[in-house]
């Protein structure tokens, strides 16, 4: 897929996140929507070109993993939990206000993660040009042990900030009750996270040597 597809195809995936969760509202006039949206129509063409720059063949592989996938429900699974997500967040927030209102700081806030969690998954990307969407060791591609970046602090810095976005994205939309189609998804996350672990641990040189030395898989200090 050519550079100009794959930024178009970031555009188009903003603007149906737009077109889900403002006619679930049922109306226009919800800031913190325009910047959840705002925020992912910038990021995303500009994530896009500097990968591709940095390897051409990256996004190929996310948007078509090559063989030998060990997990692909993640993949296929969390995309419509994230759609329900912003279903219920646009009926909630601009219709029923079925939840209480989140205050403006914590709102701010989680926006702020939002940024910071897109902001790592670019970064992941660009030292990691093995950043598949699926669980597999890439031979195809030379596969290798990353520890640059993000990588020198946690073992899975990509899945650290998909859970970020899952967590922070009802608050800065204002709905409690878009936490429902989370739950699946962080069980999805940390199932996914075990067993790509014990994968490369038991396929891939070297990576039995770097979890030695970066202890925690998500979180430092923690897990």
């Amino acid at each position: 897929m050519k550079l100009r597809a794959q930024t178009l195809l970031g555009l188009l995936v903003s603007g149906l996140m737009a077109l889900v969760l403002f006619l679930s509202a049922g109306r226009w006039d919800l800031p913190w929507f325009w910047a959840y949206v705002g925020l992912w129509a910038v990021i995303s063409p500009v994530a896009t070109v500097v990968v591709h720059r940095r390897d051409p063949t990256l996004l190929a592989e996310r948007f078509h993993p090559g063989p030998g996938g060990k997990d692909p429900h993640l993949r296929r699974i969390a995309g419509p939990l994230f759609l329900i997500l912003f279903v219920i967040s646009g009926l909630d927030a601009g219709r029923f206000h079925w939840s209480p209102p989140i205050p403006t700081a914590v709102r701010a806030a989680a926006w702020l993660v939002l940024a910071a969690a897109l902001a790592l998954v670019g970064w992941a990307m660009v030292v990691n040009r093995f950043f598949s969407s699926e669980a597999r060791i890439q031979r195809d591609r030379g596969h290798h042990v990353i520890t640059a970046g993000p990588y020198r602090i946690v073992r899975h810095p990509g899945y650290l900030s998909v859970l970020l976005m899952a967590v922070v994205s009802p608050l800065e939309l204002g709905s409690y009750w878009a936490w429902v189609p989370v739950v699946p998804v962080i069980a999805m996350l940390f199932r996914r996270i075990l067993l790509e672990d014990r994968l490369l641990r038991s396929e891939l040189e070297g990576y039995a040597g770097y979890a030695a030395r970066v202890r925690y898989r998500l979180v430092p200090g923690l897990w």
